[in-house]
């Protein structure tokens, strides 16, 4: 069953699609989503035909950074309830946290993590895969702004992250991303994420409203689902965001989730999971990425699906697909980073 996200994702589809010379109306229609999503942004929708959405728009125009494009007019009230929540922060570590824990209402298949490492702060975002594997360049630079976005809502119109980091390769144009994410973004980077000063997250605002935060917050605990029915997908937005890390055993992943890992393991159970599947799952998802549709060294790779070292990739690539990881790129052939402007 395939994730889902707000239809509130698709807020300046049809502005943008517009000024790309498409059809939107035509575009939602082949991706197999009626028109009318756009009027019911708090509608829940198929994260694939979103990304099908994203991705054939990006193709049939040339415009590389469509989704980016998108999040150049967000605003926190495109999050609906969650985005009252958030504004009413007394911090924008305090709005982060929030995020967090209700991310699965607005996208099943974003993943969001904040690591502080001394007085910096790196704050991660992954998009699951899913069937469209190639088409998630557009959400997470759709994901990314609209994060800055928020970012911005709080610090100001002028504030710069020390860096943005993207995984894929740069576009042929870059003016838009710096228009919308500034000059320091970076491309082939290790994840994807903003770096940020730690005493930008302690910042005051002085706006918060407790009163207004207190509503906000019984309006969506009145409407999430119990904890058991999201615990799956908790543990798989963890594993995505852990294993390129080095840092994806149970216990980390319980730490990252706040349940006990005994737990973990007995509602995975009865959901018919475990927990090493999850992680084997992820990592093909992961393979699919960057073995057979990428171009990183495979010694890169490696690290990027949890393995110490190159053989441990091996080992696990032939065990999966009955062949070396060298082998299949090889055979399938991989885009050159030069031209791969798309993925």
């Amino acid at each position: 069953m395939s994730s889902l996200v707000r239809a509130a994702s698709l807020t300046h589809y049809s502005e943008v699609a517009r000024a790309s010379g498409l059809d939107p109306t035509r575009m939602l229609l082949d991706a197999g989503l009626s028109p009318r999503v756009l009027d019911e942004p708090d509608l829940m929708i198929p994260v694939d035909r979103v990304s099908a959405l994203l991705q054939a728009s990006a193709e049939r125009s040339g415009n590389d950074s469509f989704g980016l494009c998108m999040a150049e007019g967000r605003r926190l009230s495109n999050l609906g309830a969650v985005g009252l929540l958030v504004r009413e922060q007394p911090t924008l570590r305090d709005s982060l946290d929030v995020l967090m824990r209700y991310q699965p209402l607005l996208n099943g298949s974003l993943s969001l993590m904040v690591e502080a490492f001394g007085q910096v702060v790196v704050i991660r975002e992954e998009v699951q895969p899913g069937k469209a594997h190639r088409a998630t360049r557009q959400r997470i630079e759709l994901a990314l702004g609209v994060m800055l976005r928020l970012l911005r809502q709080f610090l100001g119109a002028d504030w710069q992250p020390r860096r943005v980091c993207l995984a894929h390769p740069a576009p042929r144009d870059l003016r838009t991303h710096h228009r919308v994410l500034g000059p320091a973004v970076a491309f082939d980077q290790d994840f994807h994420g903003i770096v940020c000063a730690r005493d930008d997250l302690d910042a005051p605002n002085p706006s918060a409203d407790p009163a207004m935060a207190r509503y906000a917050r019984q309006l969506l605990d009145a409407a999430a689902p119990a904890p058991g029915d999201t615990l799956p997908g908790d543990v798989r937005r963890a594993v995505l965001l852990l294993l390129p890390n080095g840092r994806c055993s149970i216990a980390q992943v319980s730490a990252h989730v706040g349940v006990e890992c005994r737990t973990i393991q007995r509602r995975l159970a009865d959901d018919g999971q475990s927990f090493s599947a999850i992680v084997n799952d992820v990592r093909k998802e992961l393979a699919v990425r960057h073995v057979l549709e990428g171009d990183r060294p495979l010694a890169e790779v490696a690290g990027l699906l949890g393995f110490c070292a190159p053989s441990g990739l091996s080992r696990w690539f032939h065990a999966q697909y009955g062949c070396s990881a060298k082998a299949s790129r090889a055979r399938r052939g991989a885009p050159r980073r030069a031209s791969a402007s798309r993925d």
